[in-house]
């Protein structure tokens, strides 16, 4: 059996199927659901952020549990297979989990170092857990996966200045604009992405933050926790005719502001220029409206061209963070052995023992003129046999564990033994 990780991130995809692949997060449950009754899958977490969508997946075979994947990828986005199969991303075992640590460190996000990651990645784990698509081998990796991106912030300097998307949308659109002292910003989204871009924003400079939301609750919350005015959407017509910058990142699953939208309001801003900075995936601004006279439309795609640019500090720290991956990554195998090979290595000397004491048992009567140090060195004598017997398959087995040697070692054992 395998741990395998399937899946499209900003590396290998262009971001308008990337967008096509998403799966939203009131569709998580039915998702996971899905993944584990598929013939190969055991354990499943589906990680869909802006940035990638990467089901992590204990398979009984890792060519069975990328078929399965990928056959889930194409009907749940309704994309077909030969529209995205020569992006995916396949690994297993080690460098399956590799790749694990090395999304939680923010080695593999946009914005290297971003902290946001981290905390998608914990989500994506609980929402699994609630479903109960994790079990014995997904639950540590992911738990461990946690440990080291918090070492990693904690002992380097790779999330240093700019740490989030949301930060690097805020510190994009004050580029373009020459800063945003005195600016008015419209924030579209009021979850985790729409928060920080609100976050970002307060304190700097900015005359005025609205937070729009489709729960009003929501928007009010964020607004009144950072400082803005909550407002409604179906007043953003109004608002964007009077914002200097909008910013949106929800979570709809298709374009809410259209170009006719975005057009019509244009009309209404007395030639003042617009700026969109649009970070959600899928895309909520149809990318057709950057083609209108005094609008300026940035999306991920900026997004990551703006982050490649004036990192070479934090780049630095990339050998410090990827020597930090190596060693909980040999740490985390050393530990997942020893859990995959102890319970039956234990009934193997559990059955050792039973075989001694009972053969003890059954010469009493001939050992009953031994005195007592006689009987102890006899009994020594037969723990020392069967340790040397059974020193070299216990060695064999753990060295061998999680391989498909190491399979075919244990059920080979459980067959000699009867364990």
């Amino acid at each position: 059996m395998s741990v395998v990780v399937v899946g499209l991130n900003h590396r290998t995809v262009p971001l308008d199927l990337l967008e096509r692949m998403m799966v939203p997060s009131s569709l998580l449950p039915k998702a996971l659901a899905d993944l584990v009754s598929r013939e190969h899958v055991t354990e499943a977490v589906l990680l869909s952020t802006c940035n990638r969508i990467e089901v992590y997946a204990f398979a009984e075979k890792f060519h069975g549990g990328y078929q399965d994947i990928r056959n889930f990828f194409a009907e749940v986005s309704h994309v077909a297979p030969e529209d995205f199969s020569d992006h995916l991303t396949g690994l297993y075992d080690a460098d399956a989990v590799r790749h694990l640590f090395a999304v939680a460190s923010g080695l593999d996000s946009a914005v290297l170092g971003e902290h946001e990651i981290l905390g998608q990645v914990r989500t994506s784990w609980e929402v699994a857990a609630d479903e109960g698509a994790v079990g014995p081998v997904l639950n540590p990796m992911f738990r461990h996966a946690l440990e080291v991106g918090k070492r990693v912030r904690t002992e380097t300097a790779i999330s240093r200045s700019i740490t989030s998307v949301s930060q690097a949308a805020v510190a994009m659109a004050g580029e373009r604009l020459g800063g945003l002292n005195g600016r008015r910003v419209l924030v579209v989204g009021a979850g985790e992405m729409g928060e920080g871009l609100a976050r970002a924003l307060h304190g700097g400079g900015v005359s005025e933050i609205l937070v729009a939301n489709r729960t009003w609750e929501r928007a009010v919350e964020v607004a009144t926790r950072l400082g803005g005015t909550a407002v409604r959407l179906d007043e953003l017509p109004g608002h964007i005719a009077e914002v200097d910058v909008l910013l949106t990142s929800t979570g709809a699953s298709s374009v809410i502001l259209e170009h006719g939208d975005i057009d019509g309001m244009v009309g209404s801003r007395n030639d003042r220029d617009l700026l969109i900075v649009d970070i959600a995936v899928p895309r909520d601004v149809d990318p057709a409206a950057g083609d209108l006279d005094g609008v300026t439309l940035l999306d991920m795609d900026d997004l990551r061209a703006f982050a490649d640019i004036g990192i070479s500090e934090r780049r630095r720290e990339i050998t410090a963070v990827e020597a930090i991956v190596d060693i909980e990554l040999n740490r985390y195998v050393d530990e997942s052995t020893a859990r995959l090979v102890a319970p039956l290595i234990s009934q193997l000397h559990g059955r050792a023992d039973e075989v001694r004491a009972g053969e003890l048992e059954r010469l009493a009567n001939r050992l009953g003129e031994l005195d007592d140090r006689q009987r102890a060195a006899v009994d020594a004598l037969a723990v020392g046999i069967v340790g040397k017997l059974l020193h070299e398959p216990t060695v064999r087995m753990k060295d061998a564990a999680g391989t498909a040697r190491g399979e075919r070692l244990a059920e080979a054992m459980r067959d000699l033994f009867d364990l």
